[in-house]
């Protein structure tokens, strides 16, 4: 039986990383990005792009549909995010609705479009959405993002209940940070003295001495997805090096 997936945000970093390792375990996947240009190593049989905010419900049914042609639709990663400071000041209650619907409403439409479909087809399924520690633990700068990132593990936990029962899993993998191509820019621009002190706080804030890698976090995806996980569901895994479970974050200081 062929299966296939869809993943959010596929265009590069970790939901590039989830998808190529699915496509690495035989199965087909559908990546999904607001930016199709960032999409073109997405290329084979086995892989279909589809371009689109993840916040209209037609662009995710166009994913759904992609991915039940190439197979049995067997899961849905909502890896799409977009972090944005808030204001220095006091937001207005607006700036910050807008700005937590920009990471929150694509878990949501793609988890209601993947469950229609788990259930329509009889056959189940299983979904991760991807959150972060600052879900639990905001740093300064984070509201907005940190606001939706805890939305999405409620929500999460609150479809685990529901289509459970169904024979639909929903887990959540909240993330430490992990260096992908944007955490390597930001590392490029400082000054050497900059770049080597802020390698040295994030070394500090994970207990295993370093920040994560995308197929690190590709691999618990795979697994979560996997029937090897079967009994996981409403489940919030931290792949995190320990960060979450530390004591007082240095970036308090």
């Amino acid at each position: 039986m062929e299966l296939s997936y869809v993943v959010t945000g596929a265009a590069r970093g970790i939901g590039r990383a989830i998808a190529e390792r699915l496509l690495a375990d035989g199965g087909h996947v559908v990546a999904a990005d607001l930016d199709p240009s960032a999409l073109d190593w997405a290329t084979g049989p086995r892989v279909t792009v589809v371009a689109g905010d993840m916040r209209d419900e037609a662009v995710a049914a166009r994913a759904a549909d992609a991915a039940q042609a190439m197979g049995t639709l067997k899961g849905w990663v909502n890896n799409a995010a977009v972090f944005r400071t808030a204001a220095v000041d006091v937001p207005g209650p607006r700036e910050v609705l807008d700005l937590v619907a920009l990471n929150f409403d694509p878990a949501v439409v793609g988890s209601l479009t993947a469950i229609r479909r788990f259930l329509d087809a009889g056959t189940g399924g299983a979904i991760v959405n991807v959150s972060s520690h600052q879900a639990a633990r905001p740093v300064r700068g984070s509201l907005t993002y940190a606001t939706a990132k805890a939305a999405v593990e409620g929500f999460s936990r609150a479809l685990a209940v529901d289509y459970g029962p169904r024979g639909v899993r929903v887990n959540v993998v909240a993330l430490g940070s992990i260096t992908t191509a944007r955490y390597e820019a930001y590392l490029a621009a400082q000054d050497p003295a900059s770049a080597a002190r802020i390698e040295d706080e994030m070394r500090a804030l994970h207990p295993l001495g370093r920040v994560g890698r995308p197929d690190e976090v590709a691999a618990t995806v795979r697994h979560l997805l996997s029937d090897e996980a079967s009994f996981i569901n409403g489940a919030i895994v931290p792949v995190d090096g320990g960060r979450a479970a530390q004591g007082q974050d240095p970036e308090q200081a």
